[in-house]
């Protein structure tokens, strides 16, 4: 299962996430996403837990919990969203 996990400080690694998550079972992947031009953390990010059981305890537990001075918000990621818009249009 993919668990989003956002409200983020900066600060926090993918080690630091692994690590908190792995308190419920078995992370198959961590994933902090970053700005494409500076590079920096957006403040949320992506785990991956092969068992949705352990999946759903790390959920219950952690929504709301600080990690890293900031009360993070974790649940089950959705599906992406298109942005729409289509091709882009070339201007005259």
């Amino acid at each position: 299962m993919k668990i989003y996990v956002g409200n983020m400080a900066y600060s926090t690694t993918e080690d630091g996430l692994r690590e908190k998550f792995g308190e419920f079972g078995e992370v198959e992947e961590v994933a902090i996403i970053t700005d494409r031009d500076t590079g920096r953390p957006r403040g949320f990010g992506f785990v991956t837990m092969p068992n949705d059981e352990e999946a759903n305890a790390a959920i219950e537990a952690l929504n709301g919990q600080d990690l890293d001075g900031r009360a993070l918000k974790v649940n089950e990621a959705r599906p992406r969203r298109d942005a729409g818009g289509g091709p882009r249009r070339q201007r005259w």
